[in-house]
Parts: C-alpha cells; structure tokens; sequence
C-alpha cells in the first residue's frame, strides 16, 4: 500500500513529468530521480511559509541545478505557494510564472536565479554567510532571532564546474555550519555516464576542503536522509555536503539513461511511467489526501513565523537600539537616505590623485553612513583600496566581520556576494583588477539578469597599469561589460565624478561596475552631480562647438587640455565627461541631444579601451584616441605616449579632421 508519503513523492515525479511533457520541453530526468530529496525538504527540515515566502528569518532552498526547474515548480505548487495548475501547465511558455530556469523576484519560494551549473552552490555559500553575519552581530541570550539554515541542491554538473570547488573552498575555510549542500549523485551528465569525464572522489575533495560529508545509498529512503539532516545540524563547525546516490528518471521506462536528462518522455513514455508509479490521477491533479497532507505542514510553517514574530517583538522590547538597527539593516533603510545632500562625500583635496585611491575615500564615507556596507576583494584588498578599518574581519572564528578575503577566487566571489545580497541585510561590494572581471564574468551576467546591486569595484583599469604587461592591462572589457543589459558601468575622471558615481550605485537597483585608475589624475573644474546623469558638458565654449570631445574616466583631463590648444587655435569645442553611458542613454532626447548637439558632426572620443562604444556617439564622421590591440610592458606614461594619449594628439586629430591641421 502507497504511504501518503510515497504519493507525494510521485505527486511531484508525476506533475513534473508533466509539466515538461505539454510544454515539449525541459529536463524531467532530475525531477524524477531528486523527487524524495525536494518532498523531505519541504515535509520535514525547511522552515517556511507559503503564504509569505519572504519571512526574514525563513530557511533558504536553492536549486543550483537550475535545469530541474519543473521539480521547483512542482514542490512549491504541492506544498501551498501561490503557482497554480494554470502555471505548472504554462511551462516554458511566454510570460508565464514557470519559466525554464528558476527566475528571482519571478516565482514566489525562488530564492535565485540559477541554471549556469554551479552558481547555486555559490550563491548559498553567501546566504550562509550571510546569516551567520547577521546573528553574530544581532541574536542576543534568549533572543535568537537570526536562526536559519541554507539548503541547496546540486548534481552532477555543478560538482564539475570550477565555481563550486572555489565555492566549497571558501565555505569549507569559514566554517559555515548552517549551509547544507545535497548533491544529487546520478552519474549521468548529457553526453553519458559521468566516467567519461568527472572520476575524481566528490567526497575526498570536500572533506579536504574543511566540510563533513554524508552518503545516504537509497534515494528513498527518507530516514537515512533526515537522519543526515539532523546530523547536518548538529554539526557546528562545518558546512555538510549529503551525497545521495539517485537514479535519473525513475519510474520511466528510460530510467538511469541520460535519454531522460533533457527532453519530454513522450506520450507512451509518460503513460509507462504513471502504470509504473499506479498513478491514476487527471493530468496535474494534486490529490486530495496530499493537499490536506501538505496543508498541514504548511501550517506548521506559518506556525513557526508566528513564533518568530513574537520572538522579535520580545527582542524590540528587551532591546530596542538594537531592534531599530536590526530593521535598518534588513529593509535597507539606510540606502534610502539622501546621500545627495551628504556634503563631506563631495569634499577632497584639490591634487591629482588615482581613482581607486578616491573611491577608498568614498566607499569609508559610505560605509559610516551606511553600517551595514559589506564585502571584500580577491586577495587583492590593499591594490584595491577596499579594505574598510574598523569594520572587522569575518573568519571561521569572527563571524561578525564585514571585510571578506575571498581569496583568489574571482568567479566564485562575484556568486557569493549576489548570495550575500540576495539574502538581505546588506548591500554587497566584491573587488578585484579589471582585467580579471573575465574571471567574474557568469555571475555578474546573473547580478544582472536579477537586477540586484552588487557593485563590482574594478581598479588598475587600463594600460595605465604598466609594467605589468597585457595580461593585466585591460582593453575590451569596458565594452565587454557594457554589452552586459542592465550593468551601469561607471568609469570616473576625478572625486567629485567617484562620488557620484558611488552614489549612484547604491541608490540604484541595478549591478554596477565602478571602474577605477591606479595613476593620479587631477581634480577637475566642473566635475559633480551632474555625473549622475551619466554624461555632462563639463567645459563648454561660447556659441557653437565646431567639435565635440567626449571622453571617461583618465582620459577626460587630456580632453580639457586638448580644448584648451584647440581654443588657441580658433577652434571652439565642448567636452563631454561620459563617466556612464547606460544612464545617459537612459536621459530624456531632450538631454542627450543638448550634451550632444546633432548638427556638430565633427566628435572625438578618448578612452584607453576598446573604441566599439563610442561610435554609437560619435557616428561614421567621428575619429577616436582608444586602444584597440593588446597592450605591452613599459611604464605607464611611455604606453600613453605611444598609444597616442595626449592633448597635443588629440588636438591634432581634430584639426586634421576639421581641415586645420
């Protein structure tokens, strides 16, 4: 006889199966085979409530194994969150609330975005971090009121993705205890048997990375599992990776071939497989006896936040400073204050000074008016300038820090910290070289795509760097980022532009790359919070411009030099500060088209990268002082000299074009 457990279980195999099937498209291989995993989650160790999916102090699910979607979608639907059957069978279709991956903000119970193999892991790695910040800075005797855990599931192909072995480094060195990682272990990947590519011992790697490791044989059985739960949280010390050894596609007559990994069973298929599991049941219907089922445990859910809510009213009531802190941090109210009308975040001193060494003084400014500012750098914290004094260090023995040393460890860094900030309770920085974003590049593309305001600080940013050579001098990757949909990528002349940029970045909902100098560059007449909107006039002339000189960032005080030779030689120019193109880009025509007057024909645009974003600005009359070839080895000045980047040159080729030279 089917335990009302076990028909759950295939409540959710079936629905699953399903779902993809009329929507001739997904992975039902997954859902199939991790179906007595999700159902033990949801029945037995997550602590959650459907009926408000974002309760601060709830458990955490993450399905790295973005691809098995359907099993998500199932399960939330089963276990009460707001997806109907209208959404399950709307799978994959446009505009539908079930879409082929997990999507953020998109599903209530998504906690993230995942399907690029790994970044889960990587973005629990941050939500148990994260957790662990706020309780060590928050909970009190008797006043726990940051107590929850982070549970993710992975499979195969996450284990084989560098991210989740810098992952697991990372979590393994901090000791994060509360992260509970369940791999799901089918040894079947898209092309075959995993032996074909991935031998190596998971278990081995992750015990020698600092965590404790649990192998449950039977995917159905569910005491071996819970048990391993249990022993999980006990564990105090490490973070706990469950291995459980499951079958993809169980039940179907393809069941452990990686023919059930990627595609719909098919009809006949389906049919077998519901004979096989005696499913008698109308296309997605949930039974009776499991709604009530799950009605209950879903009760038990919103029974536990009652006690959550009282425990936070006893810890408002015992400890009232800290309560007012503690609803500052988790509803961001401090990056809702008018940081505009903040004076001493627009002071400097009037000297030339690199804009790394700039946004160090901001970010600190920042960081006093906004206290729960958070992140790290990439080993790299005293080139960067990101180290934030008397904010501690978080370690395996300090929690409470909030300077990160992710270590060399650039891709994994970028999905912890939008775990971090996906969580709640911070607003996230992540620091390395701008060459290295490469590194970075997956999980900013996934900032992006959740629209959550990460900001990347990405120093030594051009062939100023030097000596060092053309593997650190960055040239495509201003373009590169700015191709990125929803990326504001910030690149400043002088403070004033740093401030405002900053600025910018924190009150906005997007990610942001603020792209920073290792050389000094002077203070700038005109520079201030007209950066806001992206692009300014920051030198005009009087009348009509006969050229128009664009620039970002180190290139900007050549292009006020180069007016300045120009106006003695009767020739009249603006220059245009462009210290962000997707926020100007974002201005009214109206504006755009007075920074950048249609009738002036003649522009020039200086940037020491890649010239591929200016043409949209400067059109097939233009001409530009940008580098577009790998840089060398030499002092920095002799590299703008030989790539051209001076006032006399720009000058030059301005005249030239006009006719003047």
């Amino acid at each position: 006889m089917t335990t009302i457990e076990e028909k759950t279980i295939n409540t959710i195999r079936v629905l699953s199966a399903e779902g993809v099937q009329k929507a001739n498209s997904g992975h039902p291989g997954i859902a199939l085979g991790s179906a007595p995993i999700a159902y033990t989650l949801y029945a037995d160790a997550l602590k959650f409530n459907p009926a408000d999916p974002n309760f601060t102090d709830r458990d955490r699910f993450v399905l790295s194994a973005g691809h098995g979607s359907m099993l998500l979608y199932s399960a939330l639907h089963v276990f009460g969150y707001d997806l109907s059957k209208d959404d399950l069978m709307s799978f994959r279709q446009l505009d539908s609330r079930t879409p082929g991956h997990p999507e953020y903000r998109h599903t209530p119970g998504v906690e993230t975005t995942t399907g690029p193999l790994g970044q889960g892991v990587a973005n629990a790695v941050g939500m148990a971090m994260a957790e662990s910040i706020l309780a060590a800075r928050f909970n009190r005797p008797g006043c726990e009121i940051v107590n929850h855990y982070t549970y993710c599931l992975c499979g195969d192909g996450c284990m084989m993705e560098g991210i989740e072995s810098e992952a697991a480094s990372f979590a393994g060195t901090n000791g994060l205890n509360k992260l509970i990682l369940i791999y799901d272990s089918n040894n079947i990947s898209i092309e075959g048997n995993t032996d074909i590519a991935f031998r190596e011992d998971v278990a081995a790697r992750h015990e020698a990375q600092g965590w404790q490791v649990l192998c449950v044989d039977d995917m159905h059985d569910l005491g071996a599992l819970r048990a391993a739960i249990v022993r999980a949280k006990v564990q105090t010390k490490k973070p706990t990776l469950i291995i459980v050894k499951t079958v993809i596609g169980y039940g179907s007559p393809n069941a452990g071939s990686e023919e059930t990994h990627g595609a719909p069973l098919g009809e006949k298929n389906l049919a077998e497989m519901k004979k096989y599991l005696a499913w008698t049941e109308e296309p997605f219907t949930v039974p009776a006896d499991v709604k009530e089922y799950t009605q209950k445990i879903a009760e038990k859910g919103a029974k536990e936040q009652r006690k959550w809510k009282h425990l936070l009213n006893k810890y408002k009531e015992e400890y009232p400073a800290d309560y007012a802190e503690f609803i500052k941090w988790t509803t961001s109210a401090y990056q809702k204050v008018d940081l505009v009308a903040v004076a001493d975040l627009w002071e400097c001193a009037d000297k030339p000074e690199a804009t790394r060494n700039t946004g160090a003084q901001v970010l600190k400014k920042l960081s006093a008016l906004i206290p729960n500012i958070a992140g790290g750098s990439a080993d790299l914290a005293p080139s960067n300038k990101t180290y934030l004094k008397g904010r501690g260090d978080y370690s395996k023995d300090e929690k409470s820090g909030l300077n990160f040393h992710f270590g060399v460890r650039e891709h994994a860094m970028a999905a912890i910290t939008n775990g971090i900030q996906l969580h709640g309770g911070f607003q996230t920085y992540c620091s390395t070289f701008f060459v290295f974003s490469d590194y970075m590049r997956g999980a900013m593309r996934m900032s992006a795509i959740m629209d959550i305001p990460v900001m990347y600080i990405l120093t030594h940013d051009s062939i100023g760097v030097g000596e060092d050579g053309a593997t650190h001098q960055p040239v495509e990757h201003l373009a590169s980022l700015r191709a990125v949909p929803n990326m504001n990528v910030y690149r400043p002349a002088d403070y004033r532009e740093t401030a405002a940029c900053y600025i910018s970045a924190v009150k906005g909902s997007a990610p942001s790359c603020l792209v920073l100098t290792r050389q000094n560059l002077p203070q700038l007449d005109g520079s201030g919070a007209n950066a806001f909107k992206g692009g300014y006039v920051l030198s005009d002339c009087d009348g009509k411009p006969d050229a128009l000189l664009l620039g970002s960032g180190s290139e900007v005080h050549l292009l006020v030099g180069a007016q300045k030779i120009l106006a003695e030689k009767g020739v009249k120019t603006r220059v245009v500060s462009m210290p962000c193109m997707e926020i100007f880009d974002a201005q009214s025509r109206k504006y755009r088209n007075s920074v950048l007057p249609r009738g002036v024909r003649v522009r020039l645009a200086a940037e020491a990268g890649s010239a591929m974003p200016w043409y949209k600005y400067i059109g097939l009359d233009g001409v530009t002082v940008c580098v577009d070839s790998f840089g060398k080895s030499a002092p920095a000045e002799k590299l703008f000299e030989l790539y051209g980047f001076s006032a006399e040159n720009i000058a030059r080729k301005v005249l030239i074009k006009l006719g003047k030279y």
